[in-house]
């Protein structure tokens, strides 16, 4: 007789399955199936079937590659079918299937499919368990080196069983030499675990082990030959199921690093906060400002008005003189004249109100105070104020934002103005010291002056002297912020009912025509 070759046995049995009932239920089940199978059977969905083609379910299946149909009818025709899962709840498309369906076809209802659907969960998880340990040890190592803080996990008899790349760049050894190391002879070189190191500090470790709870302390460790950092070490237990300590998990700080990292921080945030003070301080400026350019544009405006009308009478005659025609002329280039003068007054509104973003770069000094004082120039004059400025002819170059210097001068020339009655004086100086590089400006003023139990508290946040509603004393603390945000120094210098001088002085740096063409 031949010989009849069998193929081999996979210890599986087949089973071609179809699924009526393409929504929640369906895409959870072929999850399952896409997952594993149970021991000995080898589940193949070969068919879903929805009368909603957007089902959940029916939509995965068409994205498996699987068939799908709208007519349950249409899965009895499939290659190999050996039965159909009812996932519908639907009574009557049970009853429906079970009278349509082919013999050689068998119809597992929705009850049985759950209970199928259960017994995939209870194989899952028990095949996964070994599974999930695997993982839980690879995510606890992903975990541990991406931390960018020294982490170190130790057995309880100070072998060291984990470590993060921060903890061996910090002791400055490798993985194999630090794996298995007692924790003592790793960090201080030591032979036998440190009860009490230097200064009377214990053993974080020790102290968890003895009561049980999470420990701080700070060490100091050798980075080098010379070098020494302070870190604070935090240790956390790790128990098992019992409750038993079976490892401890210590993370170090780099207490100077920390420190520089929160500074740096906090730095970030008080110039953000400044930058937020300017531009509120640069808007009450812009009201004062607006307040007395109005005044100043009134006046050509009325001028304007009265040429018009002078202008539209002479018009109106048949013929003019030579000598009015000359009039004509003379009032035309008036009135230019103050049409050029209002514009420049809006312009320099406009520039001064206009927002923009911190830009350093270097500037001429004498062309910001100049600025300013085209904006206050008539401020001053409805105040009946005597102006002096004496700007030095020498370069007065220096690295900053023109917008804050605007705002630090501007704020220091208003004070100056508040303090002072009608006559008062006011002079401006700028002046170079070479030989300390440094730009210095002078502000005088003939006001009543600062009383001394307030010169050291002027550059205080909210501090004045002005009765309330008259200011918010923040305007000599945003000048200081201002010229110190620019490496710079202010001094004051006041008497009582004779005046006041402000003073401040910047670093100079080299123009491009002072260098022969090379930028500074």
């Amino acid at each position: 007789m031949p010989t009849i070759e069998k193929a081999p046995f996979s210890g599986k049995l087949p089973l071609k399955l179809a699924i009526v009932g393409g929504g929640r239920a369906c895409k959870f089940f072929l999850k399952l199936i896409g997952l594993g199978n149970l021991p000995y059977l080898q589940i193949q969905i070969i068919g879903v079937c929805d009368i909603n083609p957007r089902a959940e379910g029916f939509r995965m299946a068409q994205r498996m590659g699987i068939y799908t149909t709208t007519d349950f009818r249409d899965l009895f025709s499939l290659d190999g079918l050996d039965g159909i899962i009812e996932l519908t709840s639907n009574r009557d498309v049970l009853v429906e299937l079970i009278q349509l369906r082919p013999a050689r076809i068998g119809i597992i209802e929705h009850n049985i499919g759950r209970l199928l659907r259960n017994l995939f969960k209870v194989d899952q998880r028990l095949r996964s368990a070994e599974q999930q340990i695997v993982f839980e040890k690879a995510l606890r190592d992903f975990l541990i080196q991406q931390n960018q803080q020294c982490i170190v996990v130790i057995n309880t008899d100070f072998t060291i069983d984990s470590v993060n790349d921060a903890y061996l760049q910090t002791v400055n050894k490798s993985r194999e030499a630090v794996i298995g190391a007692p924790c003592y002879q790793v960090i201080h070189n030591l032979a036998a675990p440190c009860d009490a190191l230097q200064n009377g500090v214990v053993c974080p470790m020790l102290e968890t082990l003895r009561t049980g709870q999470s420990t701080q302390g700070i060490h100091s460790l050798t980075a080098g030959e010379s070098t020494t950092a302070l870190y604070d070490i935090v240790t956390y237990p790790v128990r098992n199921a019992k409750g038993d300590i079976v490892r401890v998990i210590e993370i170090w700080m780099d207490i100077e690093r920390e420190i520089a990292s929160r500074w740096k921080k906090r730095e970030q945030e008080l110039r953000s906060d400044l930058n937020k003070l300017i531009q509120e301080d640069r808007m009450i400026s812009l009201g004062k400002l607006v307040a007395s350019c109005v005044h100043e544009i009134n006046n050509p405006i009325q001028g304007l008005l009265t040429f018009s009308h002078i202008i539209k009478e002479m018009l109106s005659a048949d013929t003019l003189t030579q000598a009015e025609i000359g009039k004509l002329r003379g009032f035309t280039d008036l009135m230019a004249d103050e049409l050029d003068r209002c514009g420049k007054i809006i312009s320099s509104l406009l520039s001064f109100s206009r927002t923009s973003k911190d830009t350093f770069r270097t500037i001429h000094l004498n062309e910001v105070i100049s600025t300013v004082i085209d904006l206050v120039r008539h401020r001053m004059e409805l105040q009946d104020i005597v102006f002096k400025m004496d700007l030095t002819d020498a370069p007065l170059f220096v690295h900053g934002d023109i917008n804050r210097l605007q705002q630090c001068f501007l704020n220091l020339i208003f004070n100056a103005i508040e303090a002072m009655g009608p006559g008062g004086r006011l002079g401006i100086v700028s002046r170079r010291i070479d030989d300390q590089r440094l730009a210095e400006v002078a502000i005088e003023d003939s006001g009543h002056g600062i009383a001394r139990k307030h010169l050291n508290h002027i550059f205080d946040p909210f501090f004045t002297t002005k009765p309330m509603g008259q200011g918010t004393g923040m305007g000599l603390s945003i000048v200081y912020g201002v010229v110190k945000n620019h490496r710079g120094e202010i001094r004051v210098e006041s008497v009582v009912d004779q005046g006041t001088t402000f003073t401040i002085q910047l670093p100079l740096v080299r123009a491009v025509s002072e260098q022969d063409g090379k930028p500074g």
